[in-house]
This record gives structure tokens, sequence and C-alpha cells, in this order.
């Protein structure tokens, strides 16, 4: 091996270590972070307050949490939940009183968390189920991304796409601009779209458990934003990525949102779709409009998350949905 081949590759696995640390940061790690954003707070939307609106119990993983965006708040630690996630918003915009108003979600939680307790390196958070009680009257929940591997996902391709954009220079890679795919397809099988199909029948479990808690409450099942911009262009250092698997990431991350929607319409939850209002301000997009940041953030967030604006934009799809039900 040849000293410029050499330094390549030692590069190659310094860069994948970094990406396993960023992309991962969110199942247990908490900063504690109190950098401020500049944005203005929340403004109420004058949406008419439903009656009984809440108790309102919110649960989800990162995505709901918002690990890293200020000020980070709740107990255990390791949940990396923000006061200005987006079910804080929702409360905010509800009027609901703090004592009508329980976050539970986690950082890392998988469904499996809904029923048992979930161990960060701060602390454990309880079932997530066990806040639901007869009396709740409103349930969000923003999970799945876990159990697909979606982090994981990301961070494999990531790595590779780095590694196809060097090799690239060297010899044409256009007929295997999808390496990362490739490496989730085996006999023409997809162990990822096997998984979300996998899925489903667990969500459906977990939503009529919900709804055998709280025969009384309105169920919100809240999709992902867009995470990547249309076309195969990627965003170069900030997110790179093999042109094909770009389409990749996103067509998952399509098909888990529809698993989702699926699930919930069958059994008569409401879907939250913020995937659409979300398109143009993906990781990709400029540091002032977007929702995500990208591998290295610009804004207080973890890597590949919702920022402050996209959690303000989330909890506007959510606070639409509920105006939407009367």
């Amino acid at each position: 091996m040849t000293t410029q081949l050499r330094a390549t590759f030692v590069g190659l696995l310094l860069v994948a270590a970094v990406l396993v640390a960023a992309v991962t940061v969110t199942r247990h790690d908490s900063t504690g972070s109190t950098d401020q954003t500049g944005m203005a707070a929340p403004v109420h939307s004058g949406i008419a307050t439903p009656v009984r609106v809440g108790p309102y119990v919110a649960l989800g993983d990162s995505y709901t949490s918002g690990p890293r965006i200020p000020a980070q708040t709740g107990r255990p630690a390791g949940c990396d939940r923000s006061d200005h996630n987006y079910p804080a918003h929702v409360a905010d915009q509800l009027d609901l009183r703090p004592s009508d108003i329980r976050d539970v979600s986690c950082s890392g939680a998988t469904l499996a968390d809904l029923t048992t307790p979930q161990s960060t390196k701060q602390g454990t958070n309880p079932a997530q189920l066990s806040a639901i009680s007869r009396s709740t009257r409103l349930v969000t929940l923003g999970i799945g991304g876990n159990d697909i591997g979606f982090s994981d996902m990301i961070t494999r391709c990531v790595t590779m796409g780095t590694a196809f954009k060097v090799l690239d220079r060297a010899k044409d890679m256009s007929s295997h601009d999808s390496p990362c795919r490739e490496s989730y397809t085996d006999n023409g099988i997809d162990s990822a779209e096997k998984r979300i199909a996998g899925l489903g029948a667990k969500y459906t479990s977990t939503l009529r458990d919900i709804r055998r808690r709280a025969p009384e409450a309105r169920i919100y099942v809240v999709g992902y934003p867009a995470i990547l911009p249309a076309g195969t262009t990627g965003c170069g250092r900030r997110l790179p990525l093999a042109p094909g698997d770009i389409t990749y990431l996103r067509d998952k991350e399509n098909e888990l949102n529809t698993m989702l929607k699926d699930q919930a319409l069958s059994t008569g939850a409401t879907y939250v779709d913020t995937y659409e209002a979300s398109r143009g301000h993906d990781a990709c997009a400029a540091e002032s409009t977007r929702w995500i940041e990208p591998i290295v953030p610009s804004n207080p967030a973890a890597a590949v998350h919702p920022n402050a604006r996209g959690q303000r934009g989330m909890a506007k799809e959510v606070l639409r949905a509920i105006r939407a039900a009367g």
C-alpha cells in the first residue's frame, strides 16, 4: 500500500469514528448546553383550545425530546429533553398548566421503551406509557426511527459516501453510486425495508395499548421531518453521501412515515405529517432556514436532528392537526 493510499484509509477511519460519535450521541449523551439560539420565543397562535385538551402526555424518541436544544431540562438528564421541543410549544400554545403536561420522551427510545424502563448514562427513564392514565386527553407519539436503526444507517451511508467521493477521483465509480444501498441489500432483499414492514404490527399494538389506557384521549402520531433534499446533489461536506444513497435514505424515511400513517389511520389515531412542511428545510438547507442540522451542527442541536426552528415547525403541524380535529 502506497503512503498516499495508507493516509487516505487512515483518514476514512477517523471520519467514521467522528460520525459514529456525532450521529449516535442522542442515545445517551447530554451536554446540558445552554447556548442561545437567538430566536424569538413562540407566539400564541390563537388556536381555540378544545374542551379538556389536557392532561397531555408526549411520548417519543430524540426527534421529540430535542437533544442539545437549550435549555435541557427534566429527568433523567440522559433523555436529553429540551424545554423548547415541540411538546413544550404545543402545551404552551394550548395554555396547558404545568401539571397538565407530561413529557416522557427520551433519546434513543424504541417501541420497547414505551412499556419497559430505558437506561441511559444519566439515569433511567420509566416506561413511557406509565405516564398515561384514564384522565389523559391528549397524546403525541413520535417514535420508530431507532427501531429500524435509522441513525446507524445514516452513519454507515455517510462513512461510505466519504469513501466513495475519495475513490471516485481515482477511477470511474458511476456504476456503483449507491454503496450504502448495496450494503443493505442481499439477493434483492432490502433489510431496512424488511424492518420497516415488520414494525407495523408492533406499532398497531402500541396504539391500541395507548387507547386502552386512555380511552378518551386524542392520539396523534407524529411523522419525521425531511432530512435530505430532493434530487441527488447532496450537500457536500455537511452530509457527504454517494448520489444514489441520497435517494435511498430519502426513500427509507418516506417508507417509515408511510408505515406510521397507515398504522395511525388503522387504529383511529391522527397522523401528523411534518415532512411536507419541512421540504426545503432539510440538513442541506441554509443555516438560517434549515430545520435539521447536518453532521457538524451550526445551530444548537444534535447532529442530523431538528434544531429549535425544526421543533417549532413540528409543533405548528401538531397544532394544525388538533385544530382540524375540532
